[in-house]
C-alpha cells in the first residue's frame, strides 16, 4: 500500500490484527495513463527535496519506486484546491478523468500471522549540528547530493561542476564519519557501516567523470571496507586511481572568501600541520532511524535501543522482542544493501516457517493468456525505445531512433517511452502488441540482465511467446559510456537497435520444458549456519539431509566464548544442536564425504559415503535443493614464533581457554593482540571482518576477569562496524590500549635473554619504535577457505580469487549460486560473525524454500540442441560445457545436451567444427544476421 500507516497492531504471534490508514491520493490509479499533463499545467511548484520517496516539483508529482516513475498522487499541503478551494486544473485538463478531490483516507483491517517491519532509515542531516556550514556553503555538499550531482538525471546532467560556480573542480575531499561514531554532537556512537566504501566509489567514480586530472582525498579515522572484497576495491582506490587516504579527523572547513575553496587542516604523517584548500568538500553522512520508526515500534510493541533502531539477539537477527514481528534492514541496523537483502530474506524465511501450515490457503492462481500461434507470420515487429529518463535521452536523440526503427523491414511499431520498465508502459506495451497484432517485440533501453525477465512477462501477458522478444542496451553499452559523443551514440543506437530487428525477425517461438520437484534439501556442513539452515526448513515441513565431514555438529562455534553483545555461544551451540538432532525430518550423516552429484534443480542426487568404517557403502541422497554451508577455517599463521612458544596464541584458541576458564589466565599480568594477521596481505588481500570485534570482546573480558592486567590490541584500522562500536568505546573505558602500528616498517616478535617475549613495532602516530613485553601474544588470524574446493566442480559453482564461494548477483541474488538450487551461506560465502552467518542461514533457507514449495518448475527455453546430423563425436563440446549438461550416448556416437543442466551459455556451438550444436534463441542464422545488418 502507497500513501499508508500503520494504525495499530493487536493480538500475538499467529494472530495479528493489523489496522493500516490508507491517505487519500486524490488521483484514481486505475485510470491514471500517468501522460503527464496534470503535472506539466499545475501552477504551484515546490521547492525540490527528497522526503521518503518521493521526488516532488508541483502539488502534483509521480511517486517513485526503486526508480521507476508509477502513478500520480496530489500533495494536499501544497495543492491550491485542496488549501484554498480554487484552481482545479488538473481535473479538468485530466483526459482519464483519474483526479477525485473527493478522495478520502480509508482504514484497511488485515489479519495476519506474522509481521516484517522494514520502515527503512534516513541520512543524518549535517545541518542540524552544523560544524562544518553546510547550510552556508554551496560547495559543501552531503554524499547524497553528490551521488545526485554524478547522475546523469541528476541537476547537472551527470557533469562534475561546483554548485556555487559550476566550474569543474580540481580537488575533492571526503570527510568521513559525519553523523556517525560521535556520542557528543550528533548522539549517533556507532558506526554507520556503509560510509567507508561508498566514500571510496564516489572518489573513484568522480575521477571517472573528471575530463581533467582530479585531485581526491578522503579523510578517515578508521578505513571499515570489511564487507566481502570491499578490501580490494578500496586497494584498487590507492593503487590504480591514485585516491588520497589520509587519516585525521577533521573537524571545520572554513571557505577561503578569495576563491570559494574550503581550507581543511590536517596532520599529516610526518606529523606536521598541513593546510590544504579544496574546490568541494563531500560529507560521508551516517544512517540513522527515522523519527517514524519509533511511533511504529510503540503500536507494535517493541523494544528499540537507544539510538532508535529495533533490539534483536545475536543468535535471532530478525527477531524483535515481541513473538511472530521480525525486522530487517536499516531498521535492524546500520547496513548495505546486499546484507538488508539477505536481512530481507532471513525475515520471510523466519515468517514462512510459523506459517507452514497455512501455505498456499490464500493464494491465488494468476491467469495466463493463451499464447498465440505465429508459425508462418510474416514479421511483424514493435519498437520500443526507453529514455531512461535522461540517463539516455540526455546523450542519444531518442525521436531520431524511434524515426530510423520505423523504415527498418518488418516493423509496423515503433514510440519513445520515457520509462519503458514503469508498470504503465508494461500496460501500454501489452496494449500494443494487441492493437498492432505484433508478432515479436524489441525494447532498446538498459541492461536485459535485469530487466529482460520483465519484458517478456509483459509478452506473455499479451499473449507471445517471451522468447519472441529481443532487447538492444542503449544505456550502458552505449549512452552511458558514449556521454561526450551525443552524435555518434546516437548513430550506435541506431545500429544496435537494427541489429536487434534484424535478429528478431528470425526469432521462433520456444518451449520451456516442466520438471517435478523433490521435497528434500541437502545441507552441507554441521556448524551453527549448516543447523541453522536445516532446522528452519524442518519447521517449514520439508526434510533435510545434513552431512557433517567431522563426526560432531558445531563447527567453529564450538570454540567461541560470548558474542559481541556478552551471549553465550556455548549454551546456544548446545541448544541448536539438541533441537537439530531431534527433529524427525532431518538425517544428520557424520564423517560424510561427497563423492558423486548429479542432476538438476529439483531433481539433485549426491552420493556420500562416511567413514566410519573401511569400504563403507555409497549411499545416494536425493533432493531438490543444495545448501552449501561448509564453512572456512582460522589461519595458522607461520610468523610471530606460532607454534614455537605457547605463549603464542591465535584468536580463537583464546576463545577456547575462555570456554574452558583456564585458570592461568587468571595469574597474567600483560597481553598483547596483533590484529590483520594474515589478513590484508598480498596473498590474503580481504579483510576477515570478525578479527576487530573478537579481538575486543577477549581484550575487554581479560580487563573484566582481572582488571589491572596491561591490555594492548596493535592494529592497522579498527574495524567494529555498526552497534560493535560500542564495544569498542567500553573496552577503551576499561583501559585497553589501541595502538595504530605502521604496516610498512619492520614489526618483530622474538624472546630476549630473560625469555621475555619482545613485540617491537613503529608506533604511525608517534613514528618512533616501540617494544612491548607481554606474557600472552593473541594473534588475530585471518579466516581461509579452501581453495579449490571439490565442491566447486561437483555443484559448478564458482570461488573468488581468495576462495570463498560467489554469489549469482552481490546485491539482487546475495545467497543464490549461478546454479539453479544452490545456495551459500556463513564462511563459505565470506568472513562474518556468527549473527551474520545466522541470518544468511535463514536467507538460504528461505530461497531454498521457494524451490521446495512447488510441485514442478519450468526449465529455460534458451537452451542447446545438438544436431545428430551433424555431430562427429569429437567431444569438444563436452570438454568445454562448464555445467556437465552434454553427455556421449555411445550407442549412436553423438553428444546430447541435458536441457534441465544446460544454461545457455553457448560454449558449445562456439567450440564445435561442425556447428552441431545450435544454441535456441542464439542460432548461427540470427547472429549472422545481426552482424551483416550492421556492415551493410
Amino acid at each position: 500500500m502507497t500513501l499508508s500507516e500503520v494504525d495499530h497492531v493487536d493480538g500475538e504471534e499467529g494472530n495479528f490484527e493489523v489496522s493500516v490508514i490508507q491517505h487519500p491520493r486524490y488521483v484514481d490509479m486505475d485510470k491514471c495513463i500517468a501522460c503527464g499533463l496534470c503535472a506539466e499545467k499545475c501552477p504551484k511548484k515546490v521547492p525540490d527535496d527528497y522526503d521518503e520517496g518521493l521526488v516532488k516539483r508541483k502539488a502534483i508529482y509521480v511517486q517513485y519506486a526503486q526508480a521507476v516513475p508509477l502513478k500520480y498522487a496530489i500533495d494536499p499541503e501544497q495543492c491550491i484546491y485542496l488549501t484554498k478551494g480554487k484552481c482545479g486544473a488538473c481535473e479538468k485538463l485530466c483526459p482519464a478523468g483519474a483526479i477525485n478531490f473527493k478522495d478520502t483516507a480509508k482504514t484497511i483491517t488485515v489479519n495476519v500471522g506474522a509481521v516484517i517491519l522494514v520502515p527503512g532509515g534516513k541520512t543524518y542531516d549535517p545541518g542540524d549540528n552544523d560544524t562544518f556550514g553546510y547550510k552556508k556553503y554551496p560547495n559543501i555538499v552531503t554524499s547524497i547530493e553528490f551521488e545526485r550531482m554524478l547522475s546523469a538525471s541528476g541537476p547537472f546532467g551527470g557533469h562534475l561542476i561546483r554548485p556555487s560556480d559550476k566550474k569543474e573542480p580540481q580537488k575533492i575531499a571526503w570527510i568521513q564519519c559525519v553523523g556517525s561514531r560521535d556520542e557528543n554532537h550528533c548522539g549517533n556512537g556507532y558506526c554507520s557501516s556503509v560510509c567507508c566504501t561508498y566514500a571510496v566509489k564516489e572518489a573513484m567514480l568522480a575521477k571517472e567523470h573528471s575530463a581533467k586530472e582530479l585531485d581526491t582525498a578522503i579523510f578517515y579515522i578508521d578505513i571499515r571496507t570489511n564487507g566481502k572484497d570491499f578490501e580490494q576495491y578500496y586497494n584498487r582506490a590507492k593503487d590504480e586511481f591514485g585516491i588520497r587516504f589520509i587519516k585525521s579527523k577533521v573537524i571545520s572547513a572554513p571557505e577561503v572568501k578569495e576563491n570559494g575553496k574550503h581550507l581543511i587542516s590536517y596532520v599529516g604523517d610526518s606529523g606536521k600541520r598541513i593546510n590544504e584548500e579544496f574546490d568541494l568538500v563531500v560529507l560521508s553522512v551516517g544512517l540513522q532511524p527515522k523519527k517514524e520508526s519509533a511511533v511504529l515500534a510503540q503500536k507494535v510493541g517493541i523494544d528499540l535501543n537507544k539510538y532508535g533502531y529495533a533490539v534483536t539477539h545475536d543468535f535471532e537477527p530478525v527477531c524483535a522482542t515481541k513473538p511472530g514481528i521480525y525486522v530487517c534492514g536499516a531498521f535492524q541496523a546500520p547496513k548495505d544493501i546486499p546484507s538488508s537483502v539477505i536481512d530481507a530474506s532471513a525475515a520471510a524465511g523466519m515468517a514462512a516457517s510459523k506459517l507452514s501450515p497455512a501455505r498456499w490457503s490464500m493464494t491465488k492462481t494468476k491467469e495466463e493468456t493463451e499464447e498465440q500461434d505465429v508459425h508462418g507470420q510474416k514479421p511483424r515487429i514493435g519498437v520500443f525505445v526507453c529514455c531512461c529518463g535522461t540517463n539516455i535521452a540526455g546523450v542519444v536523440d531518442v525521436p531520431a531512433v524511434v524515426d530510423f526503427a520505423k523504415q527498418l523491414p518488418g516493423v509496423v511499431f515503433a514510440e519513445q517511452n520515457m520509462f519503458s520498465c514503469s508498470q504503465d508502459t508494461q500496460d501500454k506495451i501489452a496494449q500494443t502488441i494487441k492493437e498492432q497484432r505484433l508478432n515479436r517485440a524489441v525494447v532498446a533501453a538498459c541492461t536485459p540482465k535485469t530487466h529482460e525477465p520483465l519484458f517478456q512477462e509483459t509478452l506473455a501477458s499479451a499473449g507471445i511467446n517471451k522468447y519472441l522478444f529481443e532487447m538492444a542496451n542503449i544505456r550502458n553499452q552505449c549512452s552511458w559510456v558514449h556521454k561526450d559523443a551525443p552524435e555518434l551514440a546516437t548513430r550506435k543506437a541506431k545500429d544496435m537497435v537494427e541489429m536487434a530487428v534484424a535478429k528478431s525477425r528470425l526469432l521462433e517461438p520456444l518451449s520451456e520444458p516442466t520438471f517435478a520437484v523433490k521435497h528434500a534439501a541437502l545441507v552441507i556442513g554441521g556448524g551453527v549456519t549448516g543447523m541453522e539452515a536445516a532446522r528452519d526448513l524442518s519447521d517449514q515441513g520439508f526434510h533435510c539431509y545434513l552431512i557433517e565431514k567431522t563426526e560432531s555438529l558445531g563447527g567453529q562455534a564450538r570454540h567461541l566464548f560470548h558474542t559481541w553483545q556478552g551471549e553465550d555461544i556455548q549454551e546456544y551451540v548446545g541448544r541448536l544442536i539438541e533441537t537439530v538432532s531431534n527433529k524427525q525430518n532431518i538425517d544428520i550423516f557424520f564423517n560424510a564425504n561427497i563423492t558423486a552429484v548429479e542432476g538438476f534443480v529439483g531433481n539433485f542426487k549426491t552420493t556420500i559415503r562416511q567413514d566410519i568404517v573401511a569400504d563403507s557403502q555409497a549411499i545416494i541422497l536425493d533432493h531438490g535443493v543444495t545448501i552449501i554451508a561448509s564453512g572456512a577455517a582460522e589461519y595458522a599463521p607461520d610468523q610471530y614464533l606460532y607454534g614455537k612458544d605457547s605463549r603464542v596464541v591465535t584468536g580463537l584458541e583464546l576463545e577456547q581457554r575462555l570456554v574452558d576458564n583456564d585458570s592461568g589466565l587468571a595469574g597474567l599480568n600483560s597481553a598483547v593482540f596483533i590484529q590483520c594477521v594474515g589478513s590484508r596481505i598480498p596473498e590474503r588481500p580481504y579483510c576477515s571482518k570478525l578479527c576487530c570485534t573478537q579481538s575486543i570482546t577477549s581484550a575487554l573480558e581479560l580487563k573484566t576477569r582481572k582488571p589491572e592486567m596491561d591490555v594492548f590490541v596493535l592494529y592497522r584500522d579498527m574495524r567494529p562496524y555498526g552497534l560493535r562500536e560500542k564495544v569498542y568505546r567500553e573496552a577503551r573505558a576499561a583501559g585497553v590500549v589501541f595502538i595504530r602500528f605502521n604496516f610498512e616498517k619492520e614489526f618483530t616478535v622474538e624472546t630476549d635473554d630473560a625469555d621475555r617475549l619482545c613485540v617491537t613495532f613503529t608506533d604511525f602516530v608517534l613514528r618512533r619504535q616501540m617494544r612491548l613485553n607481554p606474557e600472552l601474544l593473541v594473534l588475530a588470524s585471518a579466516i581461509v577457505p579452501e581453495k579449490e574446493n571439490p565442491l566447486a566442480q561437483k555443484y559448478k559453482i564458482s570461488q573468488s580469487a581468495d576462495g570463498f564461494f560467489m554469489e549469482a548477483h552481490v546485491k539482487l541474488r546475495p545467497v543464490d549460486c549461478a546454479t539453479d538450487g544452490v545456495f551459500i551461506c556463513g564462511l563459505a560465502h565470506a568472513p562474518k560473525p556468527i549473527d551474520e552467518s545466522i541470518t544468511q542461514a535463514h536467507a538460504a533457507a528461505a530461497r531454498a524454500a521457494t524451490i521446495l514449495a512447488m510441485d514442478n518448475i519450468k526449465g529455460e527455453g534458451i537452451v542447446s540442441y545438438i544436431d545428430p546430423r551433424l555431430c562427429s563425436g569429437c567431444l569438444g563440446c563436452i570438454n568445454v560445457c562448464p555445467y556437465g549438461a552434454i553427455t556421449f550416448n555411445s550407442e549412436v556416437n553423438v553428444a546430447e545436451v541435458n536441457p534441465a543442466l544446460c544454461k545457455g551459455c553457448g560454449a558449445c556451438a562456439a567450440a564445435c567444427p561442425s556447428e552441431a550444436p545450435i544454441l535456441k534463441g542464439f542460432t548461427n542464422h540470427q547472429i549472422y544476421a545481426q552482424i551483416n545488418s550492421a556492415l551493410f
